[in-house]
């Protein structure tokens, strides 16, 4: 492939996803690291893109999905609900996690006056619970992504290798039998650190999440102990989840 196929490629691309990590475009490219490196390097001088570490950002993003702003304006009725649920399970004086996404936000809203030990990636949720008097609030660190206002990428990932977590809190892009999945690479890799350091997982994901991938495999349904959903669940949906031997509540 030439140059400018594959410097076409890459665009396309980053038309529809916003981010793509160097491994996947040497892949979906057959070319080297060091090629798809010389690509990227161009097309970031003719500021078609941002290289980032890893891969590369798309300098004007398209795709609704993987903008907080947007996300947070969908289903709110919805998501209240979801949250106020899922605030119910957390005990006081638990370390919980939550990941980013603006389900969780409303999780957040419901914390606020808890005496708990929060850590999260999210600047959005930092924002909610920064003038708490019951919270302690650590942030992960890592590379601002900042339509999502979460940060991700090696340096939030070893954060959170190095502390443990009673519950993890987060969203999720997708839910079909295949498992979970979500809209970008970098969002995946720290949600997997996430599940990892935790001893319980709460996924928490309106019904419109239901029975259609989102575009990265993040982990199968059983990796959840807990999915809270709203009232319009689809009765398939209800049982795939028990199937699974996941506890399902409903808003």
């Amino acid at each position: 492939m030439k140059a400018a196929e594959r410097q076409l490629r890459i665009r396309e691309i980053l038309d529809s996803q916003e981010f793509v990590d160097l491994e996947t475009l040497c892949h979906q490219l057959d070319s080297s690291e060091s090629t798809v490196r010389r690509d990227l390097d161009q097309l970031a001088e003719q500021h078609i893109l941002k290289r980032v570490h890893g891969g590369a950002l798309a300098i004007q993003a398209k795709d609704p999905l993987l903008d907080f702003a947007y996300q947070s304006k969908r289903r709110e009725d919805e998501k209240r609900r979801i949250g106020a649920l899922c605030a119910s399970l957390i005990e006081d004086e638990q370390i919980v996690i939550l990941d980013g996404g603006s389900t969780v936000a409303r999780v957040a809203e419901e914390l606020g006056s808890r005496s708990l030990h929060v850590i999260t990636n999210s600047l959005a949720i930092a924002e909610t619970l920064k003038d708490s008097r019951q919270i302690e609030l650590m942030l992960t660190g890592g590379y601002l992504y900042p339509r999502l206002e979460v940060m991700l990428g090696p340096l939030c990932e070893h954060t959170l290798s190095g502390v443990s977590a009673d519950v993890l809190i987060m969203g999720t892009g997708g839910v079909t039998e295949s498992g979970f999945s979500n809209n970008n690479t970098l969002l995946v890799g720290s949600e997997l650190k996430m599940i990892e350091v935790a001893r319980r997982v709460i996924i928490v994901a309106d019904s419109s999440k239901f029975g259609r991938p989102a575009m990265v495999h993040l982990a199968p349904l059983d990796v959840a102990d807990v999915v809270i959903s709203d009232a319009d669940l689809a009765p398939q949906y209800q049982q795939m989840i028990r199937d699974h031997g996941v506890d399902l509540r409903l808003a």
